[in-house]
């Protein structure tokens, strides 16, 4: 398979090689090209036994793939020249093996998102900034069987009737598509890339999201069984920063781990998975986030982890931090720290429960004992911009005091932003826990004279 940015180099002399000239001729002839491509996949699929290829080790699938391809090219008479043909082979390849066009892209590393607008216009994300690649589908007929291979290998569905739908690839990375009508110009698919490898907190380091004295006190924090809320926008990191973060619960512990479209990969040995369901074609046999937490509390957990709070299930998850299950995570959308408390506050009414305002804010500031807001920056990299710890309540306001801070200062001629770590100099009031569970924090860790750039 071509890897990495060299794909985009072969590809578009592939490209160049398939024009016969640079007038009109180059549509025509990327339409014949296609055109032959479907033909040939057709004729592939009418004479495979689709048994016997499920029961073949995929290398040796490749290569029977290719022998038959090259049969077919030849029983068609196509005048193709040795690069065209070796590029008809990979496509079809792909296109029975894999998920067609966008092969090259999930083989890249570098590659974080990937953005289908339509059958022409596909994007990737690469260190933070979106650049177009030269990936095209056929029409929107070849987008939708791609999108339809996505959702069926996790029994769920897209169509008319259900014309949204968020799924997973096998390597952890969440899918979400939208088909018309709600999509007017055609099927759209984006998808969130998650490493094969997965992050490690020297990766943050080295990346400079965090810097190595917070690091070690989030590692303690984790160690102390301290209830985590991580919150951010959009595509900044979040379930990255818990999954770093769930490295450091001690192997002995039962995780009980909850989500929407299952994406993190914890490496203890007693790590349970669960993941919602969507409803059926007749609208029935939906399992809610909220029915998952619910169940895990009769599953013994030491800790349960969700993936992202965003509904009634805030409630459970914060009586369940209240109840015994402590060390829990989850993260939420927000764009601050206050942002996040109120967005518990308000999400914990959403399955009809009419509790008092104060009475639900002593919950939260209760349960949550730290807060952690991460950014990403104009340039594209991520940083853990704020840790706040949750001191109580003062009338009928939660009290928070933040402990570490990332502040930007400006613009570097590159485009990359400036900016410096610091403690507030404020010692909270967490350290007699993390004390009781035998975890050290160097008095330097806070420190505001110490700045990290």
């Amino acid at each position: 398979m071509f890897r990495s940015q060299g794909y985009e180099v072969k590809r578009a002399r592939l490209a160049s090689d398939l024009s016969l000239s640079e007038g009109s001729g180059g549509g025509d002839q990327a339409a014949n090209y296609h055109e032959l491509k479907s033909q040939l996949h057709s004729k592939l699929l009418s004479r495979i036994d689709l048994d016997v290829m499920a029961s073949m080790k995929p290398e040796r699938l490749r290569e029977e793939l290719g022998v038959l391809v090259e049969r077919l090219v030849a029983e068609s008479g196509a005048a193709l020249n040795g690069a065209e043909r070796k590029r008809l082979t990979q496509d079809i390849q792909d296109e029975v093996m894999g998920l067609g066009p966008l092969e090259p892209l999930l083989a890249d590393p570098t590659i974080s998102d990937i953005l289908v607008n339509g059958p022409r216009k596909v994007y990737v994300e690469r260190r933070g900034k979106l650049e177009r690649t030269d990936i095209v589908f056929s029409d929107n007929d070849h987008l939708m069987k791609i999108i339809d291979k996505i959702v069926s290998r996790i029994g769920r569905r897209v169509d008319e009737s259900s014309p949204m739908v968020d799924a997973r690839l096998p390597d952890g990375s969440r899918v979400n598509a939208i088909i018309p009508p709600l999509a007017l110009d055609g099927p759209l698919l984006s998808i969130r890339r998650f490493a094969v490898v997965p992050l490690k907190m020297d990766d943050l380091i080295s990346n400079k999201s965090l810097t190595p004295p917070l690091s070690e006190l989030l590692v303690g924090m984790v160690k102390a069984k301290m209830n985590i809320l991580i919150s951010g926008g959009t595509g900044t990191g979040k379930t990255t920063l818990l999954n770093v973060l769930s490295g450091a619960i001690p192997p002995g512990e039962r995780i009980v781990t909850i989500e929407d479209a299952a994406e993190l990969q914890l490496q203890q040995p007693h790590v349970v998975r669960l993941e919602t369901r969507p409803p059926n074609i007749e609208g029935k046999g939906e399992v809610t986030q909220r029915a998952l937490v619910r169940n895990s509390l009769r599953m013994r957990p030491d800790r349960i982890i969700l993936g992202e709070v965003r509904g009634a299930e805030t409630l459970d998850m914060l009586q369940a931090m209240n109840t015994g299950h402590e060390g829990s995570m989850a993260t939420v959308h927000a764009n601050s720290p206050r942002d996040a408390l109120t967005r518990l506050e308000n999400m914990a009414t959403y399955g009809g429960a009419t509790i008092p305002q104060d009475a639900m804010r002593h919950q939260i500031s209760s349960a949550v004992m730290a807060v952690i807001q991460i950014a990403r920056l104009t340039d594209g990299r991520r940083k853990l911009v704020s840790l706040q710890e949750i001191t109580g309540m003062e009338g009928e306001i939660i009290t928070m005091q933040e402990i570490y801070r990332f502040t930007q200062t400006g613009m570097a001629a590159d485009g990359s932003a400036l900016g410096s770590f610091r403690a507030t100099g404020v010692r909270p009031k967490f350290m007699e826990r993390l004390k009781a569970f035998s975890v050290r924090v160097p008095d330097e860790t806070f420190d505001p004279s110490l700045i990290y750039e």
